[in-house]
């Protein structure tokens, strides 16, 4: 089904204090000038956005998509595995259920919609640091009656799935080099990442329109050769937490 809405949150003043694998400073007033671009590209690939205010109890919360998923007709909220992010859920879980069905994921499991890629016919579920075995039997028992299965893939040093792969819709998977020659990916015409841009392997397809960090012209340039239109966004202060493109919003 297509999404027709992101729901976004502007960066807070503690989103200096964001998780981060860097050392790197993040400059709040640059990150929140970059999330009104991206807000920006989002309406330009046609989607309606809702912009909630800022959280200063939880840093990484601008980081919309690791606290629920939209898939079947249902919102699933999901059990952060970073233990800083827990409560950030319940921020959106009032929200969601005015509009949807809701589920969760329940302890011991964890999940983060980082590690979530909903193809077609499946949904591939990175078991990563973040989301655990428990968490992905939840949520394929959870998508089983819409007929969906969920398929484990471990996502070795990568902090989720998507920071390796992202699905471009008609078949077609961007894929970092460690991931393109996976037996999951069968059948999948694999668009591969250049070994010095991978950070761009995390882009946001929207059906013709696509997402992509600003910065990586081999990533921009294939993905115009597979007919897409390109909207590069700065995400420099969102690297700084090792987010990207996909990170900022939860589609719906």
């Amino acid at each position: 089904m297509p999404v027709s809405c992101a729901l976004v949150r502007q960066p807070g003043a503690s989103y200096v204090r964001a998780i981060s694998s860097t050392a790197a400073r993040i400059d709040v007033a640059l990150a929140r000038a970059q999330h009104a671009e991206y807000c920006q590209a989002l309406a330009a690939a046609g989607l309606a956005v809702e912009l909630l205010s800022p959280d200063e109890r939880y840093p990484d919360s601008c980081f919309m998509q690791d606290p629920a998923l939209v898939i079947a007709g249902q919102a699933i909220i999901c059990r952060p595995g970073a233990a800083s992010r827990r409560g950030e859920e319940e921020a959106l879980a009032e929200w969601l259920a005015r509009r949807l069905p809701v589920a969760r994921i329940e302890e011991p499991g964890t999940l983060e919609g980082g590690d979530v890629l909903v193809l077609p016919d499946s949904v591939l579920v990175g078991e990563s640091g973040r989301s655990n075995a428990a968490g992905i039997r939840q949520l394929a028992a959870l998508l089983a009656p819409a007929g969906l299965p969920v398929i484990s893939v471990p996502v070795g040093d990568n902090l989720h799935l998507l920071s390796a792969v992202a699905y471009l819709g008609r078949n077609r998977l961007l894929a970092v080099e460690a991931f393109a020659e996976r037996p999951v990916f069968a059948g999948l015409e694999i668009i591969p990442v250049p070994r010095a841009e991978t950070y761009a392997a995390n882009v946001l397809a929207l059906g013709d329109h696509v997402i992509v960090p600003a910065g990586y012209p081999r990533v921009a340039r294939a993905l115009r050769a597979c007919s897409l239109d390109v909207l590069p966004v700065p995400t420099s202060e969102f690297a700084k937490a090792d987010g990207g493109v996909t990170c900022l919003s939860l589609l719906l």
